[in-house]
């Protein structure tokens, strides 16, 4: 009995000292902790709306697969594969609507470095875009052996003959490995 009034006291000492004021003072810290996620989550969400995406280009002579990141530049993703005329007017909607700083395109090339393929038909293709957007930095990234890769990341992705040989998906997957190696090359300030 006399420890359950010495516990009493204690209390009503601790009321005493605290006030109404504190009270409402304690409560609002506890709201704001609660908040706290809350809040960094539009924090971070409105942070990584800012930021730009980039986008990749694999240019073919028939086709052009396209790849972006996410706003924060850390993932490459497949978009979308087009035929060379409907790429541009693509990129143009998609830079309409979202914010993109670099539009890297891939640079077939030999083992010895000499370029390969359609080079005229890329160089006219580069400047297209260029001109298109004089705010947005263009980038030329070697390609060699996207295909190859891309080839064998949809074997290790379990896909199946079918879609292995659909050109459009390898197209895409390889404007991802350029895009990717892009991010890498960035990340280590080889760009």
């Amino acid at each position: 009995m006399a420890e359950e009034v010495k516990d009493l006291y204690s209390l009503n000492k601790l009321k005493s000292r605290f006030t109404m004021v504190d009270f409402t003072l304690l409560l609002n810290s506890m709201a704001l902790l609660h908040a706290l996620p809350i809040v960094f989550w539009h924090l971070c969400k409105s942070f990584a709306l800012d930021m730009a995406r980039v986008l990749s280009v694999d240019f073919g002579t028939k086709r052009i697969g396209i790849a972006v990141t996410d706003p924060l530049q850390m993932i490459a993703n497949p978009l979308k594969t087009l035929t060379n005329d409907e790429a541009l007017p693509f990129i143009k909607s998609y830079v309409q609507k979202e914010n993109v700083e670099t539009i890297v395109i891939g640079e077939p090339k030999h083992l010895d470095g000499t370029g390969s393929g359609p080079q005229e038909s890329l160089m006219n293709f580069v400047r297209a875009v260029e001109k298109a957007f004089p705010t947005i930095k263009v980038v030329r990234v070697d390609e060699r052996f996207t295909s190859k890769l891309a080839f064998n990341a949809l074997i290790e992705g379990g896909a199946s003959k079918k879609q292995r040989q659909d050109k459009s998906l390898l197209d895409t997957m390889s404007a991802v490995i350029i895009l990717q190696s892009y991010l890498e090359q960035k990340a280590f300030g080889n760009v």
